[in-house]
């Protein structure tokens, strides 16, 4: 598995659930990778992990009932105080229920608050 290419373990990952999460992750995925150029991707913690310049930008995981991004830090947390409370969120994650608009211009604006966090 060494000599595997680490988008071929994402796919993995991502193939691995029901259409409607498939369509999600990936969904996200291309979110992701559009809003940070040149993220490359692996997995950690066995979930897909994007890093950018050498720093770990955002992790995804998909759940039966939902998709989930991590992490969701202080910074996050105070720049969309507001439009993060119909949301369901953990110690650092923010879940997105399946079957619901995904909140596209959110998410892009959560990549790049962790952009500038970590550049």
């Amino acid at each position: 598995m060494a000599n595997r290419p680490t988008a071929g373990l994402v796919d993995e990952y991502i193939a691995g659930f029901p259409p409607a999460t498939q369509k999600a992750l990936k969904t996200l995925r291309a979110l992701i990778r559009k809003t940070a150029p040149g993220v490359s991707e692996r997995i950690s913690y066995g979930i897909p992990t994007f890093d950018w310049k050498g720093h770990y930008l955002i992790y995804l995981a998909g759940w039966k009932n939902h998709i989930s991004i991590y992490p969701v830090t202080a910074a996050i947390t105070h720049a969309f105080r507001e439009e993060l409370k119909p949301y369901k969120r953990g110690k650092g994650t923010l879940q997105f229920p399946l079957g619901k608009p995904m909140p596209t211009d959110l998410i892009r604006r959560i990549v790049k608050v962790r952009l500038a966090e970590i550049s």
